[in-house]
């Protein structure tokens, strides 16, 4: 069977199967979300997106939407219950060199949704389908055949692939036999969200988003853009608050108030588990059904959104013939770490700083640039040589390395400016930092799927035959920041670096076959 016109089919209408569904559609492949219920979620979840989830909604073209519905916060508040002193706040202007969204938003899920939904619908006309359950599916070599419940009855659908966005209680996960190992915390959490002026008739200039640590009873505020939101834990054993005692209880930490309004409450189990595996064939899991994160730190649905930036481009070279079967074998080897090693192990261990069991965690406590780096996961190291973290443990930054994202730095093409997550939008792509005055071998034909361009304190001469790939870097700003000399640079499409090199003559062909090995796998 050919596939190349098949659709990819997501499992599940959630945050992580729309923006993952967004993601192939910016790479041009076809895709159809099937949703078992009948409306997009009205349940009050998670609140806050990190800036590495907006850099991927808007290599995605989805983010202008999402921040038009969302409030933004450029500092994140450490606060001790207690005393009511400051334990360090995460200031996210530190990384304004470093990406065009030096902030995080608040935005509840049941508002995010729609959002999403909406342009999905406008580029992707009908490609999310309600009602539409999974029940069973078989895998051929070349294709998935899915059998569905719908309104108008069983139907069948084929796809190439299979992205399970389905949840911690994955029906696809569960079809495939896959265990989740780990644990289930016997304390819950209660989360509300609660109208009540907090800016002038009773003003408490908390931050927008701010955690209350406390021995006995920690709470985190969230500001959202229509209410303020209020988490704690509960006890194990201890009944469903009422309203009135999740009335009493927010009055318990802000003080007497005019008057409080209850909009909506959720009282969850908290996991901390993860799937033995992540792809059986043409069938991938991804967010809570690959892994259920400890929801502190916004860990749960920003790692998910990780994996939606790893998988869809590596389909999108399948497709398109630019890349062997097995590149799809690294999206789990790449994020399985994330899951199980990084967010998973930090949010468990700024659950215990909040409980005042540890006084810090591993990624905190450097201050300026490598808080916010690790607070906004745009420090993740993919594992692309063997190494992977999550973490930036120096006040300042450092060096590049690969695997690392790459800092969304300015440069200048012949029409003006660009910035580097936009050069890879759809596209691996070379930097040669090096000299343009001296005419340096980079060709202008290259295999499918990668750019090499020249990025230059010195602006290409119109002779040179360079000015349709060279970009002009003022000052050299690039340079500096990667903090490497003269070396070639290449990137994948989702921005992370896989390998570098000190530059040479010689250099666009070493970057050609090294590209030939990321894709196909060989060697």
């Amino acid at each position: 069977m050919d596939t190349t016109g098949l659709p990819v089919a997501v499992i599940g209408g959630g945050p992580i199967g729309l923006i993952t569904a967004l993601g192939l559609v910016s790479y041009g492949v076809p895709v159809v979300v099937f949703e078992a219920g009948a409306d997009l979620s009205a349940d009050t979840k998670a609140g806050t997106i990190l800036t590495r989830t907006l850099e991927v909604l808007d290599r995605y073209d989805a983010l202008g939407p999402v921040l038009g519905a969302s409030l933004r916060i450029d500092e994140i508040g450490e606060v001790d219950r207690a005393t009511g002193v400051s334990t360090g706040s995460v200031l996210t202007s530190a990384l304004a060199g470093e990406t065009r969204f030096p902030f995080v938003v608040n935005i509840p899920q049941h508002e995010l949704e729609p959002v999403l939904a909406d342009v999905l619908e406008r580029r992707a006309p009908g490609s999310l389908r309600m009602r539409h359950r999974l029940d069973h599916f078989e895998q051929h070599a070349d294709a998935v055949t899915l059998h569905l419940s719908t309104p108008d009855g069983p139907a069948t659908a084929t796809a190439s692939h299979v992205l399970a966005c389905d949840g911690g209680r994955s029906t696809v996960r569960e079809r495939l036999g896959i265990r989740v190992g780990g644990h289930t915390l016997e304390q819950r959490y209660a989360l509300v969200d609660l109208v009540c002026d907090l800016d002038i008739g009773n003003p408490r200039d908390y931050p927008y988003l701010a955690y209350f640590g406390d021995r006995e009873e920690w709470m985190v505020l969230v500001r959202q853009p229509h209410c303020w939101r209020f988490v704690f834990p509960l006890a194990p054993g201890r009944p469903e608050p009422t309203s009135d005692d999740l009335r009493d209880k927010a009055r318990h930490f802000i003080g007497d108030v005019d008057e409080i309004k209850v909009l909506g409450s959720n009282v969850y189990t908290v996991h901390h588990r993860v799937a033995t595996s992540w792809q059986r064939g043409r069938v991938f899991l991804m967010g809570d059904a690959a892994h259920l994160i400890t929801p502190m730190w916004a860990l749960g649905l920003n790692t998910g959104v990780l994996d939606a930036s790893n998988l869809p481009w590596r389909i999108a070279w399948v497709r398109r013939g630019w890349a062997g079967e097995a590149l799809l074998r690294g999206y789990e080897t790449e994020q399985a770490p994330v899951a199980v090693r990084g967010s998973g192990e930090m949010a468990e261990a700024a659950r215990a700083v909040m409980d005042r069991r540890l006084d810090s965690t591993a990624g905190m406590g450097v201050g300026g640039w490598g808080d916010a780096m690790t607070r906004t996961l745009l420090g993740v190291r993919l594992n692309v040589d063997g190494e992977w973290s999550m973490v930036r443990d120096t006040a300042a930054p450092t060096p590049v390395r690969v695997g690392e994202r790459v800092p969304d730095l300015r440069v200048f093409g012949r029409r003006g400016p660009v910035h580097l997550h936009e050069l890879c939008r759809d596209s691996f792509v070379a930097l040669h930092l090096t000299d343009a005055r001296r005419r340096p071998p980079v060709p202008a034909h290259n295999p499918a799927g990668l750019r090499q361009v020249v990025v230059s304190r010195w602006d290409a001469p119109h002779d040179s035959g360079l000015r349709d790939r060279a970009y002009f870097d003022p000052g050299e700003t690039v340079r500096t920041r990667f903090g490497l000399g003269d070396v070639v640079v290449l990137l994948r499409p989702d921005a992370h670096i896989t390998y570098v090199e000190p530059w040479s003559a010689e250099s666009w062909l070493h970057i050609e076959d090294r590209y030939r090995q990321e894709v196909w796998c060989e060697g």
